[in-house]
């Protein structure tokens, strides 16, 4: 497994160099859209909305919407002048929390934080702490082009980044048709409350697996090994003429049509 970020965690005067790799993985069954009679693979491309035409990498330019169908532009140097390309490779840990305060719809995305040779023994020290104080850390730091919070967390002697969503990206709970101040009789909460208690359990992450993707993978192996297998051949790119070329090259051909006519 390669890292996908190197750089160092910071707090106080201590810097500990790390490592960044991803934690999860989606492994969710994944399918590529065919054309129903002949099974070719469809592809997307960018095309623009005007004239249905495919814009090249190089003429794609950056719009913030800020009205529907009103943008204005933004150039690739006054969106690094922005910040949103970062600053140094640094986990900034700016106050540590107890872990409890930190209600999880924060988090965004899980990653494990390794140790370089030179950082390990100030890893493995902080992990313990983090881990015996029952503590996270929080943090900012540049991730994939952008500024990132993150929580610094112990599990397992390893330290674990979980990127966080910013406080105003957590969308209030309103509900319609809710009523909060509905009457519930204790009586009703205690039985709740009991079969709370008969269904609680140490969690075991081996009893659950996901029965959707193996249903699919099993039908997928069935099909396979009965040779329901299509694989469409990829035609040849069509060559790219000119139509300025072509023009000419028709007129070109009437005129000897029209000169053969003549003799």
């Amino acid at each position: 497994m390669r890292p996908i970020w190197n750089g160092a965690v910071s707090f106080g005067l201590v810097t500990i160099p790390v490592r960044l790799y991803p934690a999860t993985s989606d492994r969710r069954p994944k399918f590529r859209q065919l054309r129903r009679e002949d099974h070719s693979p469809i592809r997307y491309r960018k095309v623009a909305e005007a004239d249905g035409n495919e814009v090249p990498r190089e003429d794609i330019v950056r719009g913030y919407e800020f009205d529907k169908g009103r943008y204005v532009v933004f150039t690739n140097e006054e969106i690094e002048a922005a910040g949103f390309r970062g600053g140094p490779r640094i986990v900034d840990v700016v106050q540590f929390v107890d872990a409890a305060e930190i209600d999880p719809v924060y988090y965004r995305s899980s990653y494990y934080l390794a140790p370089e040779t030179t950082g390990q023994k100030a890893y493995s020290i902080l992990q313990k702490a983090l881990q015996e104080k029952g503590r996270m850390g929080i943090a900012k730091m540049a991730i994939r082009s952008r500024i990132h919070l993150a929580a610094l967390r112990a599990r397992d002697g390893r330290l674990i980044l979980e990127t966080m969503y910013w406080p105003d990206e957590i969308r209030p709970a309103d509900f319609e048709d809710f009523d909060e101040n509905l009457e519930v009789r204790e009586q009703e909460v205690a039985m709740a409350e009991m079969l709370i208690d008969n269904l609680t359990d140490v969690f075991d992450p081996a009893r659950w697996t996901d029965s959707t993707r193996e249903a699919i993978e099993e039908l997928a192996r069935q099909k396979i090994e009965g040779e329901e297998i299509v694989a469409p051949e990829t035609p040849e790119p069509t060559k790219v003429v000119d139509l300025l070329e072509a023009l000419k090259a028709s007129v070109e051909a009437s005129k000897q049509v029209e000169h053969r006519k003549a003799v």
